[in-house]
């Protein structure tokens, strides 16, 4: 670690032992054995990991006689997508402040809770999903960008935010349907021909229902990717039936 980052780190336990700081999402007081984290241990324990059996490609929960319809039109390359926990409680809020409230070093805890996910064993690339020019504007920053920065100082991965661009801005999904979804993503990202044979995870904060996802492999595979693969930090309960 160069001196200076010790330094750095020396006088942020110093200021947390003078000054204790409070967690983001419960704001009872961090105790010293949280370092320098935004998010307590005990607000981290109670998000809710998905749990198997899962879709070995979409790596949504299987029910019981149903076959997964979620990924049968991702693109052949598109190889698996999981996720860390569900979009629920103070994952939610996590979500929430790390998009909207400029909490952007939220994302070394959701990172924390990513890190052991199948996709980011072996030293692939991490693509951040890019965000529209305007959205980062007045964000200050993409946080899948930040989520993939985390990711790559706790896995030895690599982020390439040069393997994919937005050809162009899309509204907010938000309050759209799964088929609207799609339609609004829809040749929504381009990729170089500098990703031929790369190994690529995406990265993003939520999945919800893949289409982003699936759009941002499409280009990437179509550019000449080997393989794609994603990781999320958290995943939207989907509607059986």
């Amino acid at each position: 670690m160069p001196r200076w980052a010790e330094l750095t780190a020396l006088a942020r336990r110093v200021e947390r032992l003078l000054l204790p700081g409070a967690c983001l999402l419960c704001q009872e007081p961090l105790a010293i054995s949280d370092d320098d984290a935004l998010v307590c241990g005990l607000c981290r324990s109670r998000w809710e990991p998905i749990p198997p059996p899962l879709c070995p490609r979409c790596g949504d929960p299987l029910h019981l006689g149903l076959d997964c319809r979620l990924c049968s039109t991702w693109p052949e390359g598109f190889h698996s997508a999981r996720s860390a926990v569900w979009l629920e409680g103070s994952a939610r809020r996590a979500v929430h402040h790390l998009k909207y409230d400029g909490w952007w070093r939220a994302a070394e805890a959701m990172a924390d809770a990513m890190r052991s996910l199948p996709p980011l064993t072996g030293g692939a690339s991490l693509v951040p999903i890019p965000l529209g020019a305007r959205r980062r504007r007045r964000r200050g920053y993409n946080q899948s960008e930040r989520l993939a920065a985390a990711l790559a100082a706790r896995t030895g991965g690599r982020v390439r935010q040069d393997l994919l661009r937005r050809r162009r801005e899309t509204p907010t999904q938000t309050r759209l349907t799964p088929e609207e979804r799609v339609a609004n993503m829809a040749g929504a990202f381009a990729a170089p021909a500098t990703v031929r044979g790369c190994r690529v995870v995406l990265v993003d904060d939520v999945f919800t229902t893949g289409a982003t996802l699936a759009q941002a492999a499409a280009a990437l595979l179509a550019a000449g990717a080997s393989e794609v693969q994603a990781v999320t930090f958290a995943r939207a309960r989907q509607t059986v039936g």
